[in-house]
């Protein structure tokens, strides 16, 4: 397995595994949203980091990181997407998006790295987990949104 940064050239391979992503978790995102929304990550090498891993020649996963800054910590990022395809999960891809989103958050100077867990009406107790025993901490806050 290899990780590397996303490039342009990677957008459809890219694309394919968010909407796999986003269909098994259960947004409703549409695919040209995620279209949109991902060309943008892509062009904004500075404020995110679009991250790949391959095996056999082939993208199995990605791991996209963002910038905020507020008064409470200032910098920080959020991994905001991680996803492996099924055939190449539990030999070690996650785990390398999570470092590398890390080792990027931390070379930017964010005080803190983050990472939102979306039920979507199914037990997620083991992404609970999983995050724990990769040094997230669940601070108990929960996250309201209004769509504008």
């Amino acid at each position: 397995m290899t990780l590397r940064t996303a490039t342009a050239g990677d957008f459809d391979a890219l694309l394919d595994l968010a909407v796999a992503f986003y269909e098994e978790d259960g947004f409703t995102t549409p695919r040209s949203a995620l279209a949109a929304h991902l060309r943008v990550l892509l062009d904004s090498p500075g404020r995110a980091r679009a991250a790949v891993t391959e095996a056999g020649g082939r993208i199995v996963g990605f791991g996209i990181t963002t910038t905020s800054f507020g008064l409470e910590n200032g910098l920080i990022a959020e991994l905001e997407d991680l996803y492996v395809a099924p055939s190449a999960r539990r030999r070690g891809p996650a785990q390398a998006l999570i470092e590398d989103s890390a080792a990027w958050a931390a070379s930017i100077g964010a005080a803190a790295l983050e990472i939102v867990i979306a039920p979507n009406g199914r037990d997620v107790g083991h992404l609970f987990r999983y995050y724990a025993a990769n040094g997230f901490t669940d601070e108990g806050r929960r996250l309201l949104s209004r769509r504008l």
